[in-house]
């Protein structure tokens, strides 16, 4: 594995593509080679991108991409797809929309399932994230599957984030039903050539002078609150935040592209003003070890259970002789049961 760390570090595609697979296969020896990689990382730009379905993701990116490459950087996209709760798989289709971007040696594509995760993003997409940072690429772009209360998932990984809206797409405050606020540094409308343009402007910016900034007292530096951090008090606010953004954009086109470049590229100067770039990922770090921590414990814990006791348990519950929460005590306690009576 160290080998094939090595390759990654020298630009061979192939070796990045056998890692990630490794990795989102959770098989042996993908963590060492994490380990070995893990020094080089933390270069890259992430860019997270989600938004409802059709509100055109994958042709922004794609448009997003081919400026970026204009101007000499390179551009790695980990596009995550929904797994279907039925037959477990998923389309993984984002590489066909962006076929026209295929032959670029300065652009690598790689889809993702959800797998069932939680928040859009499978739980090996942080891991992966660092492998295309390790790999170089100044801009690591995650198009999540879309917008909604458990999208807020993205905003744990990624430096920018983008919530793409499209005129006509129903109401006209679904934006903020969605928790747009909590998660959006900016707000791109795409399709911007549609009819309802200017109600879904207005929208979103009543829906920002509704929430910034007294009302966001709670974030502190970026997305503060929404880490399930400890809230930091009125004084320690840093009132100079950012206020989120709205870009225009006909992605099929090109039209509003330049414009979201250097609205990306003025939120990436303003993290890395004042320390707010190191205080963001601060906070990242400190909810992945919890989310680490809490599937690794949950892991042990299940394999000192045997299929008996859990039967058991199963068996005492549905009979309404113990609540759940009083199961779980038990074990947590470690304790063993026996088979309840008729």
């Amino acid at each position: 594995m160290s080998g094939l760390a090595t390759q990654i570090l020298q630009g061979d595609r192939r070796a990045l593509a056998r890692l990630l697979t490794i990795v989102e296969n959770a098989r042996e020896g993908g963590d060492h080679a994490l380990a070995a990689l893990f020094p080089h990382t933390g270069h890259a730009h992430i860019i997270g991108i989600t938004g409802p379905p059709g509100a055109g993701k994958s042709t922004l990116v794609s448009a997003l991409t081919k400026a970026v490459r204009a101007q000499g950087k390179t551009v790695a996209i980990l596009a995550v797809d929904p797994t279907s709760p039925f037959s477990g798989g998923a389309i993984l289709g984002d590489r066909i929309r962006m076929r026209d971007l295929s032959g670029d040696s300065g652009v690598f594509i790689r889809s993702m399932a959800t797998r069932g995760s939680l928040g859009g993003l499978a739980r090996a997409a942080r891991d992966a994230v660092r492998i295309l940072d390790a790999a170089g690429f100044d801009y690591v772009v995650v198009e999540t599957v879309g917008a909604g209360q458990s999208e807020v998932e993205i905003a744990r990984m990624a430096q920018t984030v983008l919530v793409v809206e499209a005129p006509g797409m129903g109401d006209d405050v679904q934006a903020i039903k969605a928790g747009i606020l909590e998660i959006a540094d900016i707000l791109v409308v795409n399709k911007a050539d549609r009819p309802g343009l200017d109600n879904t402007i207005r929208a979103l910016k009543l829906m920002l002078e509704l929430g910034h900034p007294a009302s966001r007292s709670q974030v502190s530096g970026h997305h503060g609150a929404m880490m399930s951090t400890p809230a930091p008090t009125m004084t320690s606010v840093d009132h100079a935040l950012w206020i989120p953004v709205i870009v225009q954009t006909v992605a099929t086109d090109g039209r509003g592209i330049d414009e979201l470049i250097g609205a990306i590229e003025a939120h990436q100067a303003h993290l890395r003003r004042n320390g707010h770039l190191r205080e963001l990922e601060q906070r990242q770090i400190e909810i992945e070890l919890q989310d680490r921590l809490r599937e690794a414990l949950l892991t042990r814990l299940l394999e000192n259970i045997s299929a008996q006791d859990l039967s058991t348990l199963v068996e005492r519950i549905q009979q309404r002789h113990m609540p759940p929460h009083e199961a779980v005590d038990m074990l947590l306690a470690g304790l063993r049961f026996e088979p309840s009576e008729e």
